[in-house]
Order: C-alpha cells, then sequence, then structure tokens
C-alpha cells in the first residue's frame, strides 16, 4: 500500500540523517564519502551530482554533475545534516567490478588519509526482490541482504570482506564494493554497531546502520 511506502521511507530517510549525524558527533579529521559505480576515482568534496537521469529535477554540489548516484545520495547527505560546512569531505568512487582484495587495500588506504577517519559508505543491498524492477524476482535475494544485514549490526568486518562478487552481481547488489571498502578500512578494530534500517519500500534492499569505536 501507498501508505505503507511513504512510512517506510520516511523511516529509512530517518536513519540516514541520524546516522550522517552520528559522523558529525565523532569530530572526525576527515569524512570520506565512498559508493559504487563504473569506475574508480576521487572527487573534491565540492562536486556536484544530479539526479536528473532518473527524471527528478535535484542537483546538488558546484559545477557540472560528475558523480555516481551512490556519491549524489551521500554528497546530499552530508551537506543537508553538516550545513556549517568547515568538515573535510572527500569522494571515492569505487567500481562495482573491483575486486575484494583490492576493496580491501583501498579501504585500508582511506583509514589512513587523516588521524580520524568518518566513513559514509553507500551501496543498495539486491534489486531482485520483485517484478517490476531489473531482473526476475529471486527468493535467495533475501537471505543476501539478511546476511549483509546481519554482518552491519554485529560490526563483522569479516562476513563483508567475505561477500562473493558473483553472487552480488546475480542478485543485482550495488554495494558490495563499497562495503567492501568499509570492511578494509574497518579491520582490526572491535566495533559498537546498530543497525539502523532494514527494508525493501522499493523492492530493492536497503540498510543503514552505524559503527562507532
Amino acid at each position: 500500500p501507498e501508505a505503507w511506502v511513504d512510512e517506510q521511507i520516511r523511516r529509512m530517510r530517518a536513519a540516514c540523517y541520524q546516522a550522517v549525524r552520528d559522523l558529525a558527533a565523532a569530530q572526525p579529521d576527515l569524512i570520506v564519502a565512498v559508493g559504487a559505480g563504473s569506475s574508480t576515482r576521487s572527487y573534491p568534496g565540492s562536486a556536484a551530482g544530479s539526479l536528473r537521469a532518473f527524471g527528478v529535477p535535484f542537483a546538488t554540489g558546484t559545477g557540472e554533475p560528475v558523480l555516481p548516484l551512490s556519491l549524489t545520495i551521500g554528497c546530499w547527505l552530508i551537506r543537508r545534516c553538516m550545513a556549517d560546512g568547515h568538515w573535510r569531505v572527500e569522494l571515492d568512487e569505487i567500481a562495482q567490478s573491483t575486486a575484494p582484495a583490492d576493496c580491501l587495500a583501498a579501504g585500508a588506504r582511506l583509514a589512513s588519509r587523516a588521524p580520524r577517519v568518518a566513513l559514509l559508505v553507500m551501496g543498495d543491498g539486491s534489486a531482485r526482490k520483485a517484478l517490476g524492477v531489473p531482473g526476475a524476482a529471486d527468493p535467495a535475494a533475501e537471505g543476501y541482504d539478511v546476511l549483509v544485514a546481519a554482518a552491519l549490526t554485529a560490526g563483522d568486518v569479516d562476513g563483508l570482506a567475505g561477500l562473493d562478487p558473483a553472487l552480488s552481481g546475480e542478485f543485482l547488489v550495488a554495494g558490495r564494493a563499497a562495503w567492501q571498502v568499509l570492511a578494509g578500512a574497518a579491520a582490526g578494530v572491535a566495533w559498537r554497531a546498530q543497525l539502523r534500517y532494514a527494508g525493501a519500500p522499493l523492492d530493492v534492499g536497503y540498510l543503514v546502520a552505524s559503527w562507532a569505536r
């Protein structure tokens, strides 16, 4: 029902806002937004993104829109919830096809960029939950998202590091590479983790979690 979808989106949006506010509360030296895309590259914190390709008249940042969808949403969250502008922000796109070992190495490099680095990791779960989205529904897709939710809930670095790229591709998961960058950055630390939201109001798995030392 439409009312249920609206309520789920409201809850998911509120969870995202709180997760980003938690990043600010940690007073990091550097915030890095990480999101999957078609290539691997870095952007300045002021870079622009747009949703016009999706039929939404929305843009964020300055200059020509260059950001992938994941970082467009990530930047919007940062700019909305951390509006005073004094934060040092960097943006990193990771190609969805990147091998797990390379994702882990990229995460380790990100974690060493400053004494206190906060990551905003953007990635969707499976898009094979229902007809009407790219790819037919697959009942096993729900199990994949449950596995990811369990890892995010437990602060389980190994669980994220072990995600299978082939299976992730089969289930049309956009977040696998970004989650494995998180695993590389978070290795060797015990985390206090909280799963703030898990659902699929638009027939795509969405998960919102916060990890803190």
